[in-house]
């Protein structure tokens, strides 16, 4: 799922207590002041940069579903490196990593 505010501010301050009411910036309740509160600015950028990591880490995703589960490409490991070999390699360049 993509990141939200709650996973901004819990990069930003880990131990700060918290609600967000919705998706909405200007609905985080702050449930303490021991701590110094993110300005929203800052919690905008640190879930823009969390937003571009999860953007670049697409073609993981796409290929975690894409890949046959583990015990399956064991079986075929054993009976067939070769076809196996070239089930990744299918999947690895139909999905390839950003460079």
């Amino acid at each position: 799922m993509k990141p939200t505010y709650a996973e901004a501010i819990i990069a930003l301050s880990p131990d700060a207590k918290f609600q967000v009411l919705s998706n909405d910036i200007n609905q985080i309740d702050w449930q303490s002041n021991d701590i110094d509160q993110p300005s929203k600015e800052t919690i905008q950028a640190k879930l823009k940069e969390l937003e571009d990591e999860y953007e670049k880490q697409a073609y993981a995703r796409a290929r975690a579903v894409a890949f046959d589960p583990i015990p399956e490409q064991l079986d075929q490991i054993y009976h067939d490196i070769e076809g196996w070999k070239a089930r990744i390699k299918s999947v690895k360049d139909k999905y390839p990593k950003p460079t």
